[in-house]
C-alpha cells in the first residue's frame, strides 16, 4: 500500500459497518480504530511503551496546545512530534479549531481566522487556516486536519449555514497552504443537526478533494438521539473509498453505533479522563473505584480483562491508590480503560470480518472478548 491509500477489506451485510486499512507514512492502521488522545504530546499517565503493549496503532495530538507550549518550532527542531515524544507509529493532529472556539468570549472570529487570548498567560494570538496548516506541517503528524469552525449547539439555522460556508472556504485555503505531501490532510464536514447543511457541506468538501473526511460538530451539547440521527444520515453520504473520522466521540455504545453507520476512525478523551477520575469501563458495567464497597474487594477490576492492571491488582488496591492520589493509580487505571477501548475496536473489526457484527453488536462484553482473543490480528 502507498501513503494515503485506503483499502476497504470487508463490508457488513446487515449494517453499514466496514473494515479497512489506511496507509500512512508511519505505518498501516487497521480500521475501525480508536485513537488515544495525547493532547500535549503525551497520552496522560501512559508511556509510549504502555500504548504499544496494549495495541494502540495511532494516537492524536492537539495543535492548539502544542502551539502554545512548547511551540511548534521547538517540536520541529526536535525532528517532529514522533521523535519528540518517542512514538514511532502514526499520529493525527487536529487543527486546533475546537479548542479555539471553546474559548468563548476570549476569542474573536473573522473571515481571516480567529484571534484569541492564551489560556496560559493571556497573550494575544491569531490562527488562520494557513497558520494552522503551517503549525501542523511543522509538527509532522501523519494525518492533519483542516481548520474549521465548530459552532455550539443549539444554534440558529442562519448561523449554522454561515459557519458551514466559512468552514468550506477555510478548507480550500488549508488545502492551498498545505506544503508537505507526506501528510494526509483531512477535510471536516459541519452543518449542525441540519441535514440539508450536512449534505451541502459534504458535497462541497468532497469537491475540494481530500484523502479522508471527518464529521465534526457532534457531541457538543445535543441530545444523543439527535446526534445518532444526524450521524446515521451523514456518514453514508461520505465517499465510500475514503476513511471516515468521527471527531471527539465517545462512549463504547457510541463507537459501536457509529461503526454500524459506516465510521472508521474515532478519538475521545473519555477513557483517559474517566480513568483519572476513578470511572472505569468493564465488561460487567462501570466501576467507580472510590466507592466504599471496593475497600475490601480483593478481586480483579474486571475478571474478563487481560490487561496488566486486571491481571495483577485488586479493586481494593486500586481504590487505595486512587484515594491517595498516587501517580501509579492514574497509570494503572488509564492503562485499563484504554485496553478496554482498544479491545472493543479490535472485537468490532473481527466481528465485521467474521460476519457476526450485527448479531453481537449489542453485547459490549462479547465484543471485548473477541478483541482480546484476536489481539495479534
Amino acid at each position: 500500500m502507498t501513503n494515503g491509500e485506503f483499502k476497504l477489506i470487508c463490508e457488513d451485510n446487515e449494517t453499514s459497518a466496514r473494515a479497512g486499512q489506511l496507509c500512512t507514512a508511519h505505518g498501516v492502521v487497521d480500521t475501525p480504530i480508536f485513537m488515544p488522545v495525547g493532547t500535549r504530546g503525551s497520552v496522560k499517565a501512559c508511556a509510549p511503551s504502555d500504548l504499544d503493549e496494549i495495541g494502540a496503532e495511532i494516537i492524536l495530538g492537539n495543535t492548539y496546545h502544542l502551539y502554545l507550549r512548547p511551540g511548534h518550532q521547538i517540536v520541529e527542531q526536535a525532528g517532529g512530534l514522533h521523535r519528540f515524544m518517542a512514538w514511532r507509529k502514526p499520529i493525527l493532529t487536529d487543527s486546533g479549531g475546537f479548542q479555539v472556539f471553546s474559548l468563548g468570549p476570549s476569542r474573536t472570529i473573522s473571515e481571516e481566522g480567529v484571534e484569541f487570548r492564551s489560556e496560559i498567560d493571556g497573550a494575544k494570538h491569531f490562527i488562520s487556516p494557513e497558520r494552522s496548516i503551517e503549525i501542523q506541517n511543522a509538527l509532522g503528524a501523519d494525518i492533519i486536519m483542516a481548520f474549521d469552525e465548530c459552532p455550539s449547539l443549539p444554534n440558529s439555522y442562519e448561523y449554522l449555514e454561515k459557519s458551514m460556508e466559512m468552514t468550506l472556504r477555510w478548507a480550500a485555503r488549508c488545502k492551498g497552504a498545505h506544503a508537505n505531501p507526506g501528510q494526509l490532510l483531512f477535510g471536516i464536514v459541519q452543518g449542525g443537526m441540519e441535514k440539508d447543511l450536512r449534505k451541502r457541506s459534504i458535497e462541497a468538501t468532497v469537491d475540494i478533494g481530500f484523502p479522508g473526511y471527518a464529521i465534526g460538530g457532534l457531541s457538543v451539547g445535543e441530545e444523543k438521539e439527535l446526534m445518532y440521527e444526524t450521524l446515521a444520515y451523514t456518514a453514508p453520504l461520505l465517499p465510500k473509498n475514503k476513511p471516515r473520522y468521527l471527531m471527539g466521540v465517545g462512549t463504547p455504545d457510541d463507537l459501536v453505533y457509529a461503526v454500524s453507520c459506516g465510521v472508521d476512525m474515532f478519538d475521545c478523551v473519555m477513557p483517559t479522563r474517566n480513568a483519572r477520575n476513578g470511572w472505569l469501563f468493564t465488561t460487567l458495567g462501570p466501576v467507580r473505584i472510590r466507592n466504599t464497597e471496593y475497600k475490601t474487594d480483593f478481586t480483579p477490576l474486571d475478571p474478563n480483562c487481560l490487561c496488566y492492571t486486571c491481571q495483577n491488582f485488586t479493586r481494593a488496591y486500586l481504590r487505595h491508590l486512587h484515594r491517595e492520589n498516587e501517580i501509579l493509580g492514574h497509570c494503572l487505571l488509564t492503562r485499563h480503560n484504554l485496553h478496554f477501548y482498544l479491545s472493543l475496536m479490535r472485537g468490532i473489526r473481527r466481528s465485521i470480518l467474521d460476519g457476526t457484527f450485527n448479531r453481537i453488536r449489542e453485547d459490549i462484553s462479547a465484543l471485548i472478548k473477541v478483541g482480546q482473543a484476536n489481539r495479534t490480528d
